[in-house]
């Protein structure tokens, strides 16, 4: 129950709900309780009178006899019929109180752990698959609700039947009593053997769980690689087996559930006949009446499905604290990308301001001066090293061109310019501050980011335009789109901007993509533009067109490109070029085409391709 402890203040946050469905549950019980008292009456009362005409001349004797016996039995049938209405009332309010209780818990915890998961960095999605975050929210989270409400109502109704029914039982005869609930003992061993199996084997289905939608989440985004490579058969049949482990393990709970009811059914079996044969005896005796016998006979078969429910409570709770457990794992995960709590709360107001029209403020919040100071940075999960002693600097309103072979660690920079990870040495200054000592809203609402790996929602194409600007018109989406030359192939889709784009944008070309990605980094305004190889898959002509409108309506703005390729018409105020992690070349595209390194001999080959602009 440790892991569950956690579910504490969600109760505390519904007590009052909770506390009034505690009453319910005792009131329907109290309800429920009565009605064999009344029928034992009713029968005694049957009992007495055919007694007593027997003894004063028969029933024969007596005309009146059936018509007082049937008004008696009348009333009887009258009073437990209402006493089962009460009873029924009771259990609806009870619902209404601790299952929708559940629900609202799961809502809240559903909504917590989503908004947990977008604090956590990138390393942390690196080291856990979508699937296993995915089965976390989704089957681990119903697997916790199943606690929260039918375990805990049929526990809370199970606990007020016990302690009714038995004193009740009590009451009437001790020994009687004792007798009939002989079978407990060994029932409760039962239950401490099957919980501890139900427990270990919870978990394992769980893990397994995840694996399954890990890989039917990886094969669904990959199916174009799937089917370009024929791979159709061989993903089914790892599937099928992996999903063979999770019928096995299924199979085994299952079997343990299908040997612990049977048995819970015939330890309360024997508990009826016990109570029949000792019962007996004390008629005989004269200790006990008819009617106790069939008193004892309903409370025994009242306790049946709250005595058969404990496993079932138990395998419930089980498999709540093996879910709780994994839900933990990842709420007690702490991200290494925090806010500074000093000025956060300040920032996070300005930028959260609007004016009449739905915009926010035109106003700068950053100037855009960027400094690099003997960055280094290793992958914290790899080891990795991609960047060493790397320095630069770049003033307000500058253009800077970064370019290196793959894994030279030019993306790293962008990384560590949005804070997606923070450096292992040195610092990197924005306008004169660490960038860490910034607020992580602010600073990231300011930047423009197109990253490498181009991502688009499963949206239309205007809400992923205007997914950074909140309030965005459609007139200005049409400018934003113009000016990534991409608009002319927006207004050819059927829908035009409404047309939506399917998941990860799949039915946009990549160089569609990477156009739309750019009018969504232009529609912030913002005060630094971060272009990580975002003109891969665009033509020339393209590529002229929207390095035209950065290098004029973006003049006073910091902007960064990050690219394998040479952009000779666009002025860059410095280039830096990296290898092995450093900078081996600095300079402007005059001074290193002079000094014949790295960039001069790329340059030269670009131009022998025609691959250049002038």
């Amino acid at each position: 129950m440790q892991h569950l402890a956690y579910l504490n203040k969600f109760f505390w946050n519904y007590r009052w709900r909770f506390l009034l469905g505690i009453v319910f549950v005792g009131l329907a019980n109290w309800f429920r309780v009565w009605q064999p008292k009344v029928i034992r009456d009713a029968l005694d009362t049957v009992v007495e009178q055919v007694r007593h005409y027997k003894e004063t001349g028969g029933i024969a004797a007596h005309p009146e006899a059936f018509e007082e016996l049937g008004n008696q039995i009348a009333w009887f049938g009258a009073a437990v019929i209402a006493l089962a209405i009460m009873m029924g009332l009771f259990m609806f309010f009870m619902r209404q109180t601790i299952i929708v209780m559940s629900r609202l818990i799961e809502y809240d915890i559903r909504k917590e752990i989503f908004a947990h998961y977008e604090t956590l960095d990138l390393a942390f999605y690196k080291r856990n698959s979508t699937g296993d975050l995915m089965s976390r929210i989704s089957e681990d989270v119903s697997k916790v609700r199943m606690f929260l409400g039918p375990a805990i109502l049929y526990g809370l109704d199970l606990s007020f039947l016990f302690v009714l029914a038995i004193s009740s039982m009590l009451r009437v005869s001790v020994p009687l009593t004792l007798w009939s609930l002989l079978p407990l003992p060994f029932l409760s061993i039962s239950i401490y053997w099957v919980s501890t199996v139900i427990n270990k084997r919870s978990e394992k289905i769980q893990r397994q769980l995840s694996k399954l939608t890990s890989t039917a989440q990886e094969v669904y985004s990959g199916i174009r690689v799937v089917k370009s490579y024929g791979q159709e058969a061989a993903m089914g049949r790892y599937f099928a087996e992996e999903s063979e482990l999770y019928r096995q393990k299924s199979l085994g709970l299952i079997r343990i559930d299908a040997f612990f009811f049977p048995l819970m059914l015939l330890m309360v079996g024997a508990s009826t006949i016990i109570t029949v044969y000792v019962g007996g005896l004390q008629v005989v005796k004269g200790n006990i009446t008819a009617g106790n016998i069939a008193e004892f006979v309903i409370y025994i078969n009242m306790l049946t499905w709250p005595v058969t429910a404990i496993g079932w409570i138990a395998s419930l709770t089980q498999q709540a604290a093996a879910s709780q457990k994994r839900i933990n794992e990842f709420l007690h995960t702490k991200p290494t990308i925090t806010n500074p709590a000093s000025n956060g709360q300040a920032a996070n107001a300005l930028a959260e301001t609007v004016t009449d029209s739905g915009q926010t403020p035109a106003t700068s919040v950053y100037q855009g001066h960027v400094v690099f100071e003997n960055v280094g940075f290793v992958y914290p999960d790899t080891g990795i090293r991609a960047l060493e002693r790397v320095s630069f600097e770049i003033k307000p309103g500058q253009k800077l061109a970064i370019i290196g072979r793959t894994g030279a660690g030019k993306t790293t920079i962008a990384d560590l310019l949005v804070r997606m990870y923070d450096v292992s040495e040195g610092r990197i200054l924005l306008d004169g501050k660490d960038l860490r000592e910034h607020d992580l809203f602010m600073l990231r609402r300011r930047i423009g980011y197109v990253p490498q790996d181009v991502f688009l929602f499963s949206d239309t194409v205007l809400g992923n335009i205007s997914f950074g600007k909140e309030g965005l018109t459609r007139e200005e989406a049409e400018f934003y789109a113009k000016r990534a030359a991409v608009h002319d192939d927006i207004v050819s889709l059927p829908k035009g901007y409404e047309s939506l784009v399917g998941e990860r944008g799949v039915t946009l070309s990549g160089g569609q993509k990477q156009r739309v990605s750019i009018a969504r980094a232009f529609a912030k305004q913002p005060d630094i533009i971060l272009l990580d190889d975002c003109l891969s898959a665009v033509d020339t002509h393209t590529e002229s067109r929207i390095l035209g409108y950065l290098d004029q309506a973006l003049s006073d703005k910091t902007a960064i490109i990050i690219t394998h390729r040479i952009y000779s018409m666009l002025k860059f105020d410095k280039i830096i070029v990296l290898e092995d992690h450093q900078i081996v070349e600095e300079g402007t595209h005059e001074e290193l085409i002079r000094l014949g390194g790295y960039y001069a001999e790329m340059y030269e080959k670009q131009s022998a391709l025609g691959d250049t602009e002038e």
